[in-house]
Parts: C-alpha cells; sequence; structure tokens
C-alpha cells in the first residue's frame, strides 16, 4: 500500500526493495494498480486485501498525509480481515498515534535484513494458526478461518485438505453451496 501517482523516487526505491525481497520467498507484490477493474476504487482494494496474506503500507514523509490516512485505513482493514501486516517507514516519516508502539521496519541500512528476518517469521505464523485450527473443536468455521490464513501465508495445499476433512467431519457438506461454511472452505 502506498501512493499509487507522482511517486517520489525515494517512494518507489522502498516499493521495489519490498518486492525484490518478498520475491526472494515466493511471495508475489500486488497493489492496486496491479489491476484495472473500471469499478469501485475501494472495492478492489478490499478484494485485493482479503486475497493476501500480508498487507505492507509503505510510509514516507513526502506522502501527503491524506494519503497516508487512506494507507493506515487499508491498513487497518487489513487487521480486521486477520491479515498480517507491517509498516515500512523512512526514517523522517511519522506514525499515527494509534500506530506509535506498532513494529515497523525502517528504510535504512539494514533494512533488506530486517525485512527478511520478519518475512521469515511469518511461517512461524503459519504454523501457529494451523496449531489454533487443529484446537478449535467446537467452532469448524474459526478453525477453518486459521487454517485459510495458515495457507495464504504458506500456501501449504496440505492446509486445504484439513479444511475439506472438516467440512465433512462437521457434516457441513450437505449444506448450500453459498452457506457461510463452505465459502470459508474455498480456499
Amino acid at each position: 500500500m502506498m501512493r499509487l501517482g507522482g511517486v517520489p523516487d525515494d517512494v518507489e526505491g522502498m516499493r521495489n526493495a519490498v518486492t525484490r525481497l518478498c520475491r526472494n520467498v515466493d511471495y508475489q507484490v500486488i497493489d492496486a494498480r496491479a489491476e484495472v477493474t473500471g469499478r469501485d476504487f475501494l472495492m478492489k482494494i478490499w478484494k485485493l486485501i482479503a486475497s493476501t496474506p500480508l498487507s505492507v503500507g509503505i510510509c514516507h514523509e513526502e506522502i501527503p498525509s491524506i494519503t497516508q490516512m487512506n494507507i493506515y485505513y487499508e491498513l487497518g482493514i487489513a487487521q480486521a480481515l486477520g491479515k498480517e501486516t507491517l509498516v515500512v517507514k523512512s526514517p523522517g516519516a511519522s506514525m499515527p498515534s494509534d500506530f506509535v508502539r506498532t513494529e515497523h521496519v525502517e528504510f535504512n541500512d539494514d533494512f533488506d535484513a530486517n525485512f527478511m528476518r520478519y518475512l521469515e517469521s511469518l511461517q512461524k505464523q503459519a504454523d501457529h494458526y494451523e496449531l489454533v485450527a487443529d484446537q478449535l473443536e467446537k467452532d469448524p468455521v474459526l478453525a477453518i478461518d486459521y487454517l485459510k490464513r495458515a495457507f495464504l501465508i504458506s500456501g501449504d495445499d496440505r492446509l486445504r485438505g484439513k479444511a475439506e476433512s472438516l467440512v465433512r467431519e462437521e457434516g457441513l457438506s450437505g449444506r448450500a453451496r453459498n452457506s457461510v461454511e463452505l465459502l470459508a472452505a474455498a480456499f
């Protein structure tokens, strides 16, 4: 998440670094400029966020505050949807008060190492989500949600099988195809 038009060179450099490092762990970077839908822009952003395991907001002092507000709004959407989030900020950028205590990665000489450490930690988070899903005996929909989170992070197809197995074991397979349970398990 970053400003789309009239981007300062420093901000484009930050985006390029994030993209390069994400590719090192086989993550594809998508942003709102990745596709043109001809429809509502905010709805497109919501759909993109929903389809990703990780949302990265890029903050730089030369990005106008009105655009920064959009970036933090989008990070809030991602957090509400249970996505992993990270702020990458330039040394001169200020964080809003609600994010002051939020860990971030500063774009400095140590950026590559720090960002890669963060990306590598995501596998532990995926393992944790799978563990939580395994312990949710009485809430198959929530268990499926945790399996989906783990799948989005890791890409491990085994997690899809676990979700499908939950649907069968809980007797949910007879539900309408557009039921919450079956929609949740269709990842």
